[in-house]
Order: structure tokens, then C-alpha cells, then sequence
């Protein structure tokens, strides 16, 4: 969320949707110096940030979207509320907001069934809070290096991974080639093998049956560890085939390589940095 992208509905006005209607034809330009629009469909008129963080806020918005990006990149919530005058509450408010507005975006653009997942890499992140500790499991299509999506509860049990593996089975929508690669955690093969099915509809009373995806491969890295130093790495193929896991391998990360969570455990560093 930028100055400009926020400045984008005036100059596209005609691939705007409607709010209340829901038309994206027959929006037009109500009022340049209060920045709204008018469906002409329903007549009703919204200002240019409905639907967005910064939706009938009283402060300018690169004050919004400089506090959020100062968030963004760990900046303690005490700091911004001394340099900036601005209560906490407002601060946590905006956080909030841009939150669940962040959440509501990453599940209708990414997880719409549109996505060519090729690898994907999933690692959990153990997370230390004032009130106690959570963890965050997280997933990304190593190719893209798109994030997927992540979940967070206080467990670490099947049912965050099963929330996981469900969003990036929504990700990738239709049957397709798939390389789970995931630390040696056993909620994760249970897991993809429950959410990556196809139904056969048989015209029979009853549950159709489920067919597995055909392509589908999980591999794991296992560290065992001696306190804090890792002693040894086991890798290994829970599901699918050897081949097809090297071709995957192969054409995710632009050049042959071994089994591994690389690119999961940087993205989850950046996190915790």
C-alpha cells in the first residue's frame, strides 16, 4: 500500500466495482475535491478508500502508511507513539486494519485456485510474545518466491498445518504437478494427502471417492540436532517418485539441487528479523 496506489482509482474510475451493487461499468467521478464516486447502476456514492485501511480515518495517509511501514520492519509501537504524538490505541487500531485488510487480499488474489505452484517449501516459526508464545507455520511457491500464506496458534499440532495445507490447496485449484518440500514434522505428509484430492463422481449413492493428485510428491529434511548445533541431515521421499522429485527440483530453483527448505527458512529469518 503506497501514496500511488492510493491515488490509482481517480485515473481508472471505469475498472472500479461497486460496493454496494457490486457493477464495475458504470462507476463515475461524483466529486474530484471530496474523491468520490457515483454508481450510476444504484446511485450510490462512497468515497475513493472504502473497502481499504485507511476508510474514513482523519489523518493524512502517508501518516497511515508511514506508521505501517515503520511497523512493517519491527519498529517498537512506544517509539512511534514518542516521535509521532499518537496514542496507542490509534496505532493498534491501524494495525488491525491493515491486518485483516492484508489477510482479506492474499485469500482472494493468491489463494483463488490461479496459482502454478511447482515446489512449495513450508517451515513453522517459533515466536516469543510478552504474553506467551505462538507459532507461525508459513508456505511459499519456491519459483515465484510468492508467500502463500501463513497461520498462527499457540500449538504446534496438525490442526495449524492442516490450516496451512488447506489455503495452498486453494492456491493451486486444479490437479497439478506439486513438490512438498517440509521439516520432518509428520503433521505435514497427513496433511497434503488429505487436502490434495480430485472427487470421482460414480453416480452411486454415498461420498464420492478421493483421487489423489497423480503428480503429487512430499519430501522431507530431518536435522538432528545436539543442543544447539545440527549433527546430521537425513533427507528423504515420503510420497511420490525420485524422478519427478529431481525434475521438480530442477525447474523451481533454475538448477539441479538437493532436497532441502532453504528458501522457506529465509523467508521465515526475515520474519523474525
Amino acid at each position: 500500500m503506497t501514496l500511488k496506489f492510493m491515488e490509482r482509482p481517480l485515473l481508472t474510475a471505469n475498472l472500479m466495482t461497486c460496493p454496494y451493487c457490486g457493477e464495475e461499468d458504470r462507476i463515475g467521478i461524483h466529486s474530484h475535491q471530496e474523491r468520490r464516486y457515483k454508481c450510476h447502476a444504484c446511485g450510490h456514492t462512497f468515497a475513493e478508500t472504502q473497502g481499504t485501511p485507511l476508510y474514513r480515518l482523519k489523518y493524512p495517509v502517508w501518516v497511515v502508511v508511514l506508521i505501517l511501514t515503520l511497523l512493517a520492519h519491527g519498529c517498537p509501537v512506544q517509539a512511534i507513539v514518542v516521535a509521532f504524538f499518537l496514542d496507542e490505541r490509534t496505532i493498534a487500531d491501524w494495525l488491525t486494519k491493515a491486518g485483516k485488510h492484508g489477510e482479506h487480499i492474499q485469500d482472494k488474489v493468491v489463494c483463488n485456485g490461479q496459482v502454478e505452484l511447482g515446489q512449495v517449501q513450508a517451515d513453522e516459526l517459533y515466536v516469543k510474545m510478552q504474553g506467551g508464545k505462538v507459532w507461525m507455520a508459513t508456505a511459499m511457491s519456491v519459483f515465484s518466491r510468492l508467500f502463500l500464506w501463513g497461520e498462527v496458534s499457540p500449538q504446534r499440532d496438525r490442526h495449524l498445518i492442516g490450516r496451512l495445507v488447506s489455503k495452498v490447496q486453494a492456491a493451486a485449484g486444479s490437479v497439478q504437478p506439486i513438490l512438498f518440500a517440509v521439516d520432518g514434522f509428520a503433521a505435514y505428509p497427513k496433511a497434503v494427502l488429505k487436502f490434495f484430492y480430485t472427487k470421482l463422481y460414480t453416480g452411486k449413492p454415498g461420498r464420492p471417492r478421493h483421487i489423489r493428485w497423480p503428480d503429487l510428491h512430499i519430501v522431507q529434511v530431518v536435522k538432528q540436532r545436539s543442543g544447539k548445533k545440527i549433527k546430521t541431515i537425513s533427507r528423504r521421499i515420503v510420497h511420490g517418485c525420485r524422478n519427478r522429485v529431481d525434475d521438480l527440483i530442477a525447474m523451481s530453483q533454475t538448477a539441479m539441487g538437493l532436497i532441502n527448505t532453504a528458501y522457506i527458512e529465509r523467508l521465515n529469518a526475515t520474519f523474525r528479523a
